[in-house]
């Protein structure tokens, strides 16, 4: 994921930062609670595509 398109994008629902999960290609709005899904290197920024973090999920990204 490029270093720049992170800088730039916000969860759509909050307005907040995301954090860039590599392993399960995601991008983590800890403050929503959602994790949103990267296909063929494309974020998918919709709230309906977006799984939500369990509790342990969010205190970990939390933590970070």
């Amino acid at each position: 994921m490029d270093k720049r398109l992170l800088d730039i994008l916000v969860c759509p629902v909050t307005k907040g930062p995301l954090h860039y999960d590599r392993d399960a290609g995601e991008l983590i709005s800890v403050s929503a609670g959602l994790a949103y899904p990267i296909r063929e290197d494309i974020p998918v920024m919709l709230e309906d595509e977006a799984r939500v973090l369990s509790e342990e999920e969010k205190q970990r990204w939390r933590s970070k």
